[in-house]
């Protein structure tokens, strides 16, 4: 791995980012397209009755937390920035496809071993945004948490990218912060159980592992 010491690392970003921009654009918003219309065909067609994931007692350690659907939320920024700082169209190609590999494991495993999560006693008429949001959500996509694994996923390939350009160690992490707060999200809206971030962060870490090494072979 190389880093180019005569460049401030803040510019190698910017210049990463404006190459490719259009196609990354472009890309970004034609594979959310696809993955959304695929996401939902698999919610409506699953394989078989899902079934409920149990909970451990680490479950109720994490308190119902209602703000916890912003850090929620954020994952779609935080994903979309791998793509973003990838400054020629080879890597950007393995990234993409192996995003697209990633969804695609989790979306076969969805449809053909169908989970969901315990049902609540939460109200969620409290919390709008919430009830937005499971209304959107059917039984089904509960593990492994996809949700998790792009976020382990996206956080193994920020890490390559700033150590690459130099990045001072904060950045790196600021941006394992992040995932973390990701990852807590999930269980503090209910979304998810812990067993579900468990097998999301084994796959995001795996895909990330198989990602990586064909970058750095080539």
């Amino acid at each position: 791995m190389t880093t180019t010491p005569h460049r401030a690392w803040h510019r190698l970003l910017l210049s990463r980012i404006a190459a490719l921009w259009y196609l990354k654009s472009f890309g970004t918003m034609a594979f959310m397209v696809l993955f959304f219309q695929a996401y939902f065909w698999v919610q409506r067609n699953p394989l078989g009755e899902p079934f409920m994931m149990p909970t451990l007692a680490i479950d109720d350690w994490v308190p119902f937390t209602p703000a916890g659907f912003l850090a929620y939320i954020s994952l779609w920024v935080y994903v979309s920035l791998p793509a973003a700082l990838q400054p020629r169209l080879r890597e950007l190609l393995i990234h993409g496809l192996w995003t697209a590999s990633l969804c695609a494991f989790c979306l076969l495993l969805f449809w053909s071993f169908p989970t969901q999560t315990p049902v609540s006693n939460i109200d969620w008429s409290l919390h709008p945004e919430l009830a937005f949001m499971k209304s959107l959500d059917a039984a089904g996509n509960a593990c492994p948490s996809l949700h998790v694994a792009s976020a382990v996923y996206s956080a193994f390939w920020l890490h390559r990218i700033f150590m690459q350009v130099g990045a001072p160690s904060l950045l790196r992490w600021l941006s394992v912060l992040q995932c973390a707060v990701i990852l807590w999200s999930t269980m503090a809206i209910r979304q998810h159980v812990f067993l579900d971030v468990v097998a999301g962060a084994l796959v995001g870490w795996a895909f990330a592992w198989l990602s990586l090494r064909t970058m750095a072979r080539g």
